[in-house]
């Protein structure tokens, strides 16, 4: 589709944001699509290869890593947003102020850390390089960013360092996702150093609250990191199945369903 007239930085944008589907794009093909001369194109290239957002290639260009793991953990983000703001926002009302908080990695609390930013003399600890940026100005709220080794193609620090970091602290409450929770209270994560991260959370948290929606329950991935009999409080959307909720409430967690 033939875009023209946009400004330079909105041409630039929709030039980058043409590489996730198309890397091998050339030149010329960007110049008819955007109504520009191909000089135009190569000027645009450069500045996009300058921000490390591209790498110039004979007769094209194709993404940074950098810019391919942006755009990964945003398609991440954007999957069933709106169930996981809303499960989001009811978790920031067990939120109080001047409590310790821990907030895992997962893009539900990310959504919760940007609640997060009006806070009054909270203390928030994470893994999650993602949730330190988002908090990184908010005036009453002092962000702890644990160690470890970056986990490859997300911005999460993970391993026996995180784990030995956490053991310094005490918090009042832990945030956490999780990849997949069996119709048994199980809950599981995709990588075994998250699921030891988050069994160290549980331990060194008063209360555990859990953010799942809906697409996570009656899966399994890789590793086991617990069970619902050591959540305090689950939060989901109201397309979980009802079946599976009645059983973490019998293991002990509090469920509340939220509407998106």
């Amino acid at each position: 589709m033939r875009v023209k007239n946009l400004p330079l930085a909105a041409r630039q944008a929709k030039i980058r944001d043409r590489f996730v589907d198309h890397p091998g794009v050339s030149i010329a093909a960007l110049a008819r699509q955007f109504g520009v001369s191909e000089m135009t194109i190569r000027r645009d290239l450069s500045a996009l290869q300058d921000k490390s957002h591209i790498q110039r290639t004979h007769g094209g260009a194709v993404l940074t890593e950098r810019m391919m793991l942006e755009f990964d953990y945003r398609d991440r983000r954007e999957l069933n947003r709106a169930a996981k703001c809303a499960i989001a926002a009811e978790a920031r009302k067990l939120v109080a102020p001047g409590q310790r908080l821990i907030l895992d990695t997962g893009t539900t609390t990310l959504e919760l850390a940007a609640l997060l930013k009006d806070g009054q003399n909270l203390t928030v600890i994470t893994p999650s390089l993602a949730v330190a940026s988002e908090l990184q100005h908010a005036r009453g709220v002092q962000v702890i960013i644990l160690g470890g080794i970056i986990r490859e193609g997300s911005p999460d620090l993970t391993g026996p360092v995180t784990e030995h970091c956490l053991d310094l602290f005490g918090a009042d409450l832990a945030f956490q996702g999780a990849d997949a929770i069996g119709l048994d209270g199980t809950i599981y994560n995709s990588d075994l150093r998250l699921a030891r991260v988050d069994q160290q959370m549980r331990r060194v948290a008063e209360r555990c609250c859990l953010l799942a929606d809906h697409t996570k329950i009656g899966a399994t991935t890789l590793a086991r990191n617990g069970s619902m009999a050591e959540v305090d409080v689950f939060i989901t959307d109201r397309g979980s199945p009802p079946a599976a909720l009645r059983t973490f409430a019998r293991l002990g967690a509090k469920v509340i369903t939220v509407a998106p």
